[in-house]
C-alpha cells in the first residue's frame, strides 16, 4: 500500500479573485460547467435520469447553467430552479443563462413535486459568501438536503457547498450537505477544516487549465509526505540506541499518569532510542508494566537527564509544583513541546510567559499543540472565535508565541511564526477520544529527539497520527471505540512503510 501523498496548494477567496482577474480572457465558467457535467455524468450514469439543478444569483449559478446545458445535451432530464433575477446576473452568468434558454432549457421557481431524483446539483452560492444563507435560499438548501436523503442520491456542490465559508470552514446559516464537491481552479482551506469535511463529502479539484501557483502565491497547503520525505531515511546497520536520541515526557500528576504513559509509549514505538518519563505523582509506579522499556524518573532527574527533546503537559495538572517544573523545562536549550496542562499554565501565568520570551533568544524550537479550547485560553478569546477562523487563530498563536503550532481538530492546522500554514487531511472521528492528544505529543517528541527539523517533525507527526487512525478504521477498528493505544501501533506501521518506500 502506497501511503505517500503530495502537498496541494490552497487559496482563500481573495487570492482566487486575483487569479480570475489574471485569467479574465479565458472561458473559466464554460470549463467549470463542463467539468461539473462530466463529474455529474459519472455519478448518474442512467440515461434520461432526473437531475435537479439549483442555480443561484451569481457566477456559481452561471456554472450551474453551463452544467445543466451539457447534461440536457447528454439526454438527462434536467430541472433547473433559478433563485435569482436575470437582470442582476453578472455578465458571464447572464451569458450562460441565455445560452441555456436558447438551447431549449427552462427555469422553475420551485422544486417540482412528484419526481424522484437521481442527482442534485447545488449551484446556489460559491466562494466568498458574505451573509448567512436564509429565506428562500435557505429553504432550497434544506429541501435539497432532505431530497438527497429521501432519494438516496448524490448531492454535488459546485466549488463550495452553499452555506459554507470556503476560507474558514465556518457555517453561514443553513448549509448544503454534499456527498461530492467539485471545486474550481484550486483547493480551498474551508473545505478541509472545521465544518468543511462534514459538508463537502468527496472533494475533487478541477484546475480549469490554469496553473494557480504560477499566477498567485498559495494561501496555504495541505500536508503531504513530500514536505518531509528527505527525513525518511533508513537506519544504518552500524547504529545503537544513542543514535536515535533521548525523548522526555514531563507530566503524570495524581490520577493522570496514564497520559504520560501514552505519550511515552508513542515516543518509544516511533523510534526514540531512549524514552524517559518524569512523573509528578509521588505514588506513581517505578515501572510501566505494559512498556518496561520506558525509564521512569523523578521530575527533577528527568530535567537533568541529557535529553535531546522534551514534551511537557500530558496529565501534568496545575499548581506551584507543576509551574516550577515547567519554568525549569522552558529554560532548557533543547526542542520543547508544550501540550495540555502546560498550555493552560502558559495561558494563566505571566511569569511563565516571561520565561518563554527570554527563550526566544536561543535557537531551540518551541512547539505548541493546543485543541480549540486551549488555543482560546492562550489567545484570551472564546473557543467560538478560534473555530470561526482556525487558520487565522493558528497563525496568531504562532506569531504571538514565536512557536510552531498545531491547532488540533477536524482538519488540524499547522502554523509557523513566519506566516505559513498547512491543513492536515488525514484522521477521522475515532480520534475524538481520551489520550489521542497525548499520543500525538509522543510522536512529535520522538521525531524531534531523533534530530528531525522541528517543522518537518510536526508535519510528519500530525499527518501520521491521522493516517494511523484512518488505517485502524479501515481495518474495522473504529471509528466508534478506537482507543489512543491502538493508534500508537498503527503509527509505527505506517511510519515504517513510509521509510521502506524510499525517498
Amino acid at each position: 500500500m502506497n501511503t505517500r501523498t503530495r502537498s496541494q496548494a490552497l487559496y482563500r477567496a481573495a487570492d482566487l479573485r486575483t487569479i480570475e482577474t489574471l485569467a479574465v480572457d479565458q472561458p473559466l465558467m464554460q470549463r467549470a460547467g463542463l467539468a461539473a457535467a462530466d463529474l455529474a455524468t459519472s455519478l448518474c450514469r442512467l440515461q434520461g435520469a432526473a437531475v435537479l439543478v439549483l442555480a443561484g444569483p451569481g457566477n456559481n449559478g452561471g456554472d450551474a447553467f453551463v452544467a445543466a446545458r451539457h447534461l440536457r445535451e447528454r439526454r438527462f432530464t434536467v430541472s433547473v430552479v433559478f433563485a435569482g433575477e436575470v437582470g442582476r446576473l453578472p455578465a458571464d452568468a447572464a451569458t450562460a443563462y441565455r445560452r441555456f434558454i436558447d438551447d431549449g432549457g427552462s427555469v422553475l421557481d420551485g422544486i417540482p413535486n412528484g419526481l424522484r431524483w437521481s442527482l442534485i446539483i447545488d449551484g446556489l452560492f460559491g466562494i466568498g459568501l458574505q451573509r448567512p444563507v436564509g429565506g428562500r435560499h435557505g429553504e432550497l438548501v434544506a429541501a435539497a438536503n432532505a431530497l438527497a436523503v429521501r432519494d438516496h442520491c448524490p448531492l454535488l456542490a459546485l466549488d463550495c457547498p452553499s452555506g459554507l465559508d470556503a476560507d474558514t470552514g465556518k457555517l453561514c446559516g443553513t448549509a448544503i450537505r454534499a456527498s461530492h464537491t467539485i471545486t474550481f481552479i484550486a483547493g480551498k482551506p474551508g473545505l478541509l477544516t472545521g465544518d468543511g469535511p462534514d459538508h463537502c463529502g468527496t472533494v475533487s479539484v478541477a484546475a480549469l487549465e490554469l496553473d494557480a501557483e504560477r499566477l498567485a502565491n498559495a494561501s496555504a497547503h495541505t500536508i503531504g509526505t513530500d514536505l518531509f520525505v528527505d527525513c525518511l531515511c533508513p537506519r544504518a546497520r552500524n547504529s545503537h540506541k544513542g543514535s536515535y536520541g533521548s525523548a522526555g515526557v514531563l507530566g503524570g500528576a495524581s490520577s493522570m499518569v496514564g497520559a504520560a504513559f501514552l505519550a511515552g509509549r508513542a515516543a518509544l514505538r516511533l523510534g526514540s532510542g531512549r524514552v524517559y518519563l518524569g512523573l509528578l505523582d509521588p505514588q506513581a509506579p517505578t515501572i510501566d508494566p505494559v512498556q518496561p522499556e520506558l525509564m521512569l524518573r523523578q521530575p527533577a532527574a528527568l530535567l537533568a537527564a541529557g535529553l535531546t527533546a522534551l514534551a511537557c503537559g500530558p496529565g501534568m495538572g496545575g499548581g506551584e509544583v507543576a509551574l516550577g517544573l515547567l519554568e525549569r523545562a522552558c529554560a532548557l536549550d533543547l526542542p520543547l513541546l508544550l501540550d495540555a496542562d502546560a498550555l493552560n499554565l502558559l495561558a494563566a501565568e505571566s511569569r511563565l510567559q516571561r520565561v518563554l520570551a527570554e527563550r526566544r533568544q536561543r535557537p531551540s524550537p518551541l512547539l505548541l499543540t493546543p485543541h480549540p479550547s486551549e488555543a482560546a485560553r492562550l489567545l484570551g478569546a472564546d473557543t467560538s472565535v478560534v473555530q470561526a477562523d482556525r487558520g487565522a487563530a493558528a497563525l496568531e498563536l504562532a506569531s504571538r508565541y514565536q512557536a510552531l503550532v498545531v491547532l488540533k481538530g477536524c482538519g488540524s492546522i499547522v502554523a509557523t511564526p513566519d506566516g505559513r500554514w498547512f491543513v492536515n487531511t488525514t484522521g477521522n472521528p475515532g480520534l475524538a477520544a481520551a489520550g489521542t492528544g497525548d499520543v500525538l505529543s509522543g510522536l512529535v517528541v520522538a521525531l524531534l529527539a531523533q534530530g528531525w527539523p522541528a517543522l518537518e517533525g510536526l508535519l510528519a507527526a500530525v499527518h501520521l497520527h491521522g493516517l494511523a487512525a484512518d488505517e485502524r478504521v479501515a481495518a474495522g477498528c473504529g471509528p466508534v471505540g478506537l482507543t489512543a493505544s491502538e493508534v500508537i501501533d498503527g503509527a509505527r506501521t505506517c511510519f515504517n512503510r513510509w521509510v521502506a518506500q524510499g525517498r
